[in-house]
């Protein structure tokens, strides 16, 4: 019998987030979302790696593999997946409660949040033709410290996403306020220049996603060069090929930012058969 429950809070259906919880009062905690297919998270290694060194950067020690994988299993029974169904996890650990202010409690214990969701639903047409893209004015602000990991804090792609309601947009660039290319609201970006594929350097700024990473390990498999750099909106759009790409739908091919197109292409296609079956 299918789970009616939605969400797993510390390994219970029954207890709720304390008011005094610092991920609730200052957003101090990370977050991965993942599929789960088959009653198993997809890319589960890259997923929990990333999410023990996001934690680390904050100084969240981060619950183990092990204790994840059975609220996983909680959450998403095995019969829930008897027609091949594909479902969303997303998960938090914040460091746990605190008192008022800021500085964290000498010992904490952190907080662990598994919330499910249906698999989004994508149209046919954003596979076969690509997507658009719109140009956001809200820029990303540098802070080294918190560059590439998944905060809670996301408030910059919130401001982002609020300023277009155009149901053929599909996601938001985002530029920091030197004007380089980072990142979309809920995407990481590529652009292949002949045979050299090149990402925005996320040092300063942004998410560096385990898409964007497996991406980057790709290689051989693509017969192509890749490169993490800055990269300047005039050279994204004077790409040969511009793909964004994310844990839920893998990779699209962008056709469009504002007046700047691109002709129908491969890649993304090519990227999202790697990544699932390669």
């Amino acid at each position: 019998m299918a789970s009616h429950h939605t969400s797993l809070i510390n390994g219970s259906f029954d207890q709720t987030i304390s008011a005094t919880d610092r991920g609730f009062t200052y957003g101090d905690g990370v977050f991965r979302t993942m599929k789960i297919k088959d009653g198993q998270p997809v890319s589960w290694p890259f997923h929990y790696q990333k999410l023990v060194a996001d934690c680390a950067v904050i100084g969240i020690v981060c619950p183990s593999a092990e204790l994840l994988m059975c609220d996983i299993q909680l959450l998403f029974p095995i019969d829930e997946f008897d027609n091949g169904q594909v479902q969303v996890v997303k998960i938090i650990i914040t460091r746990g409660e605190g008192e008022r202010g800021y500085a964290p409690p000498a010992v904490t214990i952190p907080t662990r949040v598994l919330i499910k969701s249906a698999m989004p639903t994508y149209a046919d047409a954003h596979y076969i033709q690509g997507v658009r893209l719109h140009l956001c004015d809200t820029r990303l602000a540098l802070q080294p410290k918190l560059a590439g990991i998944k905060h809670l804090n996301r408030l910059e792609n919130i401001l982002a996403r609020m300023e277009w309601r155009d149901e053929s947009i599909f996601d938001g660039l985002m530029l920091d306020h030197d004007d380089s290319v980072i990142e979309c609201t809920m995407s990481n970006i590529f652009a292949r220049v002949g045979k050299q594929l090149y990402t925005p350097d996320l040092n300063a700024c942004g998410v560096a996603g385990i898409t964007r990473q497996r991406i980057l390990g790709l290689e051989a498999l693509l017969g192509l060069n890749t490169h993490i750099t800055t990269l300047s909106l005039p050279e994204l759009f004077n790409a040969d090929e511009v793909i964004i790409c994310n844990s839920l739908y893998g990779a699209f091919q962008v056709t469009a930012i504002g007046d700047q197109t691109w002709e129908q292409q491969t890649l993304a296609s090519t990227i999202r058969n790697i990544l699932t079956h390669g």
